[in-house]
């Protein structure tokens, strides 16, 4: 039932076959449909997700109103509004749907069981976000250095498949710039 996270856990640390069922006992498996959220501006996040299927995103409103995509997240990648999620705060942010979507999760009230009871995944965790902390400072980097057409190219010659998984405002939201803007680009091809 798990064996895809399973899958992504032992790229970093080796638990064994007790310490996964341990693990299945505080996770919980949750189907989204597109565009629905999982988390709404206002709401504490009540858990960190693994995408098993489809597609996420956060974002938030900005003061003109306009949704600026921060992170999305596809088929095993976590997201979560980690301030709301480890301080149990009001969320600044959205978790939605991009695709009809299935998560794990692990819900706040079983965090601190989990690396009580799994050391290992301490280690994995911190691995983790390791891994997203350097992608999004790379993120904010690609936005101060490149120009919005070298972003664009950036992102799809890193991420072909991921540029014909989303619509496109999102994806413009992302790369920082109007969706009327990506179409320009898209058509000079």
């Amino acid at each position: 039932m798990y064996s895809q996270l399973y899958n992504h856990i032992h790229k970093f640390v080796k638990l064994s076959r007790d310490e996964e069922e341990i693990l299945a006992t505080l996770l919980k498996k949750i189907s989204v449909k597109k565009k629905v959220f999982l988390l709404e501006q206002g709401q504490i996040c009540k858990a960190n997700y693994f995408v098993v299927k489809g597609c996420v995103r956060l974002y938030f409103i900005d003061i003109k109103g306009a949704e600026q995509t921060t992170q999305f997240a596809i088929e095993n990648w976590w997201l979560s509004d980690l301030t709301s999620f480890l301080f149990q705060k009001p969320s600044e942010f959205f978790i939605q749907a991009a695709e009809t979507t299935e998560v794990i999760a692990i819900e706040y009230h079983h965090y601190e069981e989990m690396f009580t009871q799994l050391p290992k995944l301490e280690r994995y965790f911190r691995l983790v976000l390791q891994k997203s902390h350097q992608a999004s400072q790379m993120r904010i980097r690609y936005l101060y250095s490149m120009t919005a057409e070298e972003r664009y190219h950036h992102f799809n010659a890193s991420f072909p498949e991921f540029v014909q998984r989303i619509p496109q405002y999102m994806l413009a939201s992302y790369l920082g710039f109007t969706p009327e803007f990506l179409s320009k680009i898209r058509a000079k091809r």
